[in-house]
């Protein structure tokens, strides 16, 4: 085996053990791919394949499966997972990557089931995905006039649940297209950073940075970038804090809580602080943000990026909101956003694994507990404050039922879509009822929705 073919094959075992983990616990993916190339001595081409082969499994694995189906005698349910997901590699490889022949993608297969399987099984996987290489792209599939779930489902690498919720309520037709939408790959979108830059410096110094880059045409900060050369870390800027990494979708929320200088601010659910650091840009670094979670490693990251951003006006507190907050250690607020753990469905063309994550079950479970959090943190406005409610989801039971069952038990808000403080080109993604909706396949950003909830000024 030559040096490079070495190399692929490594790339190739990496990617396997990081579907394997994902079938065996319940991680998100950019964790799990962080960790697993941190220690990972393969060079960046490599690595390029590993992402490709994860990537292109996890968006594609239902059509994957319905594929392999047709050619394996076993059931695919009662496939051993890692052979599996070796069967997934080899045949996206075949159907997807098309600078690969399709006996490399048959024989590193092969090589791979070598190393955790019987003889018997290395037949199976060989004797299979040689049958995907000559019959593989002539495979049909459910007709779309006689059973539209079925079709999308298989054809589009969707589970048939969500299919079916979808096609009840945008049709089959547009559903195709928000499932295309979703699995196409995203651009990486920048945030500029305007306590240090401006986006058109920006666009500047990163004219090399990719194949293509291209203002954001509705968040006025936004870069996409399109065929990305090189790591993020990597990018000009990144060590001075020139930008964060936030879809378009996402950069758009901290506008609907309009802050202002001097204000005092509560970032709810922060995270990792992508939305923290918008917020301070917005207040021009003045006044004082509380950026809570209930994730006390993730409270430290954020400091960190709070750093490299030249934030000064952060203070972190950990905080569990599935119980009451102490209202006097915590204070009030003039603005309070809440990103709430949510489906992250709103998000699939980022995170594929999501598909095949989440349950119908989730969303239920989701909503009550988001309306736990809303009603936890309305004690906490001031009056004529605000509450910003945002989920990277557009299911109903984590948008409007929300929304709804808060305004309900909270008379004293309302729902203000202020217009004068939301981007001019983005104000038709505000709809009647005042609340923000993004769709992939309609905005081309992620999926999302937001409320802001006015608080009377009694």
């Amino acid at each position: 085996m030559t040096e490079a073919a070495e190399s692929e094959h490594d790339a190739r075992s990496l990617a396997l053990s990081i579907l394997n983990r994902l079938d065996r616990e319940p991680r998100h993916l950019d964790g799990v791919m962080d960790m697993a190339l941190t220690a990972s001595p393969l060079p960046r081409r490599e690595i390029a394949l590993t992402y490709a082969l994860v990537y292109g499994v996890l968006r594609w694995r239902g059509r994957l499966d319905y594929i392999l189906s047709r050619f394996s005698k076993t059931p695919i349910a009662k496939v051993d997972p890692p052979i599996l997901n070796i069967l997934r590699m080899g045949t996206f490889q075949i159907l997807h990557l098309d600078r690969i022949p399709d006996s490399a993608a048959v024989n590193t297969a092969v090589n791979l089931a070598k190393t955790v399987a019987p003889k018997w099984t290395v037949r199976f996987v060989n004797g299979v995905l040689r049958t995907v290489g000559r019959q593989g792209r002539a495979v049909r599939f459910p007709d779309h006039q006689k059973d539209p779930e079925a079709a999308v489902s298989a054809e589009a690498a969707f589970p048939r649940w969500l299919v079916d919720r979808w096609i009840k309520r945008y049709g089959a037709e547009e559903t195709r297209d928000l499932c295309d939408a979703v699995n196409a790959l995203p651009p990486v979108t920048l945030r500029t950073n305007t306590l240090r830059t401006d986006r058109s410096t920006l666009m500047d110094a990163l004219s090399e940075a990719a194949e293509k880059r291209v203002p954001t045409p509705r968040a006025p900060g936004g870069i996409a970038l399109y065929g990305l050369r090189s790591a993020v870390f990597d990018l000009p800027g990144y060590a001075d804090g020139h930008f964060q990494v936030q879809d378009e979708a996402a950069q758009l929320v901290a506008h609907l809580a309009a802050p202002r200088a001097g204000e005092r601010i509560l970032d709810a659910c922060a995270g990792l602080g992508g939305k923290t650091g918008h917020l301070a840009q917005l207040m021009d670094n003045r006044g004082e943000i509380v950026a809570a979670d209930r994730d006390e490693a993730k409270l430290e990251r954020l400091k960190t990026e709070m750093d490299r951003l030249g934030v000064g006006i952060i203070a972190t507190r950990r905080a569990n909101l599935d119980d009451p907050p102490d209202v006097v250690a915590l204070g009030t607020f003039d603005r309070i956003l809440v990103d709430a753990p949510c489906s992250g469905l709103g998000v699939l063309r980022r995170n594929p694994d999501g598909k095949w994550r989440a349950r119908p079950e989730d969303l239920a479970n989701h909503h009550g507990r988001q309306i736990r959090f809303l009603n936890h943190l309305a004690p906490l406005v001031n009056p004529a404050g605000r509450l910003v409610y945002a989920v990277c989801s557009f299911e109903p039971e984590e948008t409007d039922a929300v929304a709804a069952a808060f305004l309900k038990a909270h008379p004293e808000f309302r729902i203000v879509p202020d217009f004068d403080n939301f981007p001019e080109p983005a104000r038709s993604l505000i709809d009647s009822a005042g609340c923000f909706r993004s769709l992939p396949h309609r905005a081309e950003m992620d999926g999302f929705f937001a409320a802001s909830f006015q608080r009377d000024g009694r």
